[in-house]
């Protein structure tokens, strides 16, 4: 965010922040969305990779390509483990696991858990 912007934003009363703490998590709530939100981009680069379908992978799993699309975009409905089974599917290792833990933040303040669009989340007072 430009930081003209922000000053203007900030004098009308609103406060820059990140999702997490706009939602209020945990330590451990944080780290949780973040494993899993980079393992379902895990899932969804190795699919296209391969230049494979969600459809495809759906037959795969066993599954449907809704399925698919939840474990892709680590919908909360989807467990880790069907992600990490998903992955193994497409022929990633425990080695491609450990890869993904190693490059997520170490603590939450390195957190990249934050708005898409926005890095910087308005926050009303």
């Amino acid at each position: 965010m430009e930081i003209s912007k922000k000053a203007k934003l900030e004098k009308l009363g609103w406060k820059i922040g990140t999702t997490s703490e706009f939602l209020n998590l945990t330590p451990s709530e944080d780290q949780y969305i973040e494993l899993k939100l980079a393992l379902s981009k895990s899932v969804q680069k190795k699919r296209l990779e391969m230049k494979i379908t969600q459809v495809k992978l759906a037959d795969i799993l066993k599954s449907s390509q809704s399925r698919i699309a939840k474990i892709e975009s680590g919908d909360k409905s989807v467990s880790i483990d069907l992600i990490i089974n998903s992955y193994f599917a497409l022929g990633a290792t425990i080695q491609d696991i450990a890869k993904i833990l190693y490059e997520l933040p170490k603590d939450q303040k390195d957190s990249k858990h934050k708005d898409k669009k926005n890095p910087s989340k308005l926050l009303p007072v």
